[in-house]
């Protein structure tokens, strides 16, 4: 069973609540950009609740076919009530349902998932009797519900019934100092037999401080890729895709020095202020910013009595 990796505080905070969340049965949404791992933080969920002995089974609500969704999501039964097929929900009883981009559900579909939620029970196509399931319902969605709700694309009563716990992942890019930790991480688990990718300092500086669109399903793939083409190589600069490479100033110089000469310090001291105020206090962010390892950040602010 693949565990959530990191050392940044917002992840810290994370693995110190799970087990608190996960000895519960009480309805979960995770927030987060693609890539985030909103599914292994699913994965994880199930794994360490009461249910983990029984199946967890992933619904990708943006990828159901329209015209089949309330069979697939529920069952069907024939004229006499006999169950002909058993939905993922009621295929799911005694387990978890793992509802994937909830916020693709049409609204009548949503009504029902309602109702499954708070009475556990579904009306199956071509009868009239109600089923019951015992199932633990997760969601995630990368969007905000809250304006979905507002724009009345999604029903306020089952968002509220589905955000009994309310879980944000950070983006890659407002944890950097976990990219150096999942580089290791994926460069062992994609070496196989061969020898492990290594990275030399500029090379590495150059990833940490890269926005990482994709998250951290990127930079697995990333490693991937290196460790087929690469093994055992210490990587320069030279050798990363050209997105991640730091931009380049126009001259040689970025910053030309004046012959009256400056005073370092004030600058670095505004440079900092500057940075926090641009990442709105976050200080992975401005750590990022500043091309610097938040220990660094936190070390020259504590230099400078911020």
């Amino acid at each position: 069973m693949k565990s959530i990796l990191g050392q940044s505080p917002q992840i810290t905070h994370l693995l110190r609540t799970i087990p608190m969340i996960s000895a519960s049965d009480v309805s979960v949404l995770i927030y987060g950009e693609t890539g985030t791992g909103k599914a292994l933080l699913a994965q994880v969920l199930h794994s360490e609740s009461r249910r983990s002995e029984q199946a967890i089974v992933s619904v990708n609500c943006a990828a159901l076919s329209l015209e089949d969704i309330e069979a697939d999501l529920f069952g069907r039964c024939d004229a006499e009530g006999t169950i002909q097929h058993r939905g993922r929900l009621l295929a799911a009883d005694g387990g978890t349902v793992f509802l994937d981009e909830v916020d693709a559900l049409p609204l009548s579909i949503q009504a029902k998932i309602l109702r499954f939620l708070e009475a556990g029970e579904c009306q199956l196509q071509g009868s009239h009797k109600l089923h019951l399931a015992d199932v633990r319902i997760l969601a995630a969605s990368s969007v905000d519900l809250q304006a979905e709700v507002a724009a009345g694309r999604f029903r306020s009563d089952l968002f509220y019934r589905l955000q009994v716990v309310p879980i944000t992942l950070p983006a890659l890019r407002d944890r950097s100092e976990d990219v150096s930790l999942l580089l290791r991480h994926f460069g062992r688990e994609f070496a196989g037999n061969n020898a492990v990718v290594r990275y030399a300092k500029d090379a590495e500086h150059c990833l940490y401080t890269y926005a990482w669109p994709g998250n951290v399903r990127e930079l697995m793939n990333f490693c991937q890729q290196m460790a087929l083409l690469n093994p055992g190589k210490s990587l320069q600069p030279e050798d990363l895709p050209l997105e991640m490479m730091p931009e380049v100033a126009a001259n040689d110089h970025m910053f030309t020095l004046p012959p009256t000469g400056i005073k370092l310090a004030q600058i670095e001291l505004d440079l900092i202020e500057q940075a926090l105020e641009m990442a709105a206090g976050n200080r992975s962010k401005a750590a990022r910013l500043l091309g610097i390892s938040r220990d660094t950040l936190l070390y020259r602010m504590q230099k400078y009595d911020l």
